[in-house]
């Protein structure tokens, strides 16, 4: 498993696992240039802009007009906005389980003061469990998982 934290805190989140997942996206394009090639999918919490970044976003979908975006239906209408195509982006519904084929995603929900979502991550032999931003981790269960990544 091989992770890097690009940036975490009020100044922006944004986490890329296994060169091909990036987690929350509240960094600058610059910040993400490394990694951009490598990506398959993009993963999204929440509409605070640290870790949705707007323009970013739009620079993606710009420069990688294939790449997949995965989100809680809340943001959805956000990432149209930011010219994702509609065909580029999974609403992904809590406690369902989605294969993308390299990689199995559970979305689970969170409380925070807007509607939010961490997520299971189940590569071939590596389980990762993220959340951010959330008063309380009550009523998750993610036992025995090779990395928590929790903000």
């Amino acid at each position: 498993m091989t992770y890097e934290i690009i940036s975490t805190g009020s100044q922006g989140n944004a986490v890329v696992l296994n060169d091909t997942v990036l987690i929350d996206c509240g960094v600058s394009f610059k910040a993400l240039q490394p990694y951009i090639q490598g990506l398959k999918l993009v993963l999204l919490t929440h509409l605070h802009s640290d870790h949705f970044n707007k323009r970013t976003i739009r620079m993606l979908a710009r420069v990688r007009p294939m790449l997949r975006f995965g989100c809680g239906p809340w943001l959805a209408a956000s990432l149209v906005a930011c010219d994702v195509p509609k065909g580029n982006i999974d609403i992904l519904e809590a406690d369902k389980l989605y294969n993308y084929g390299f990689l199995k995603v559970m979305p689970v929900s969170l409380v925070h003061d807007v509607p939010n979502c961490g997520y299971k991550l189940y590569f071939q032999h590596e389980k990762v469990f993220y959340a951010t931003d959330t008063s309380t981790l009550n009523g998750i269960e993610a036992k025995d998982y090779d990395l928590y990544l929790v903000e």
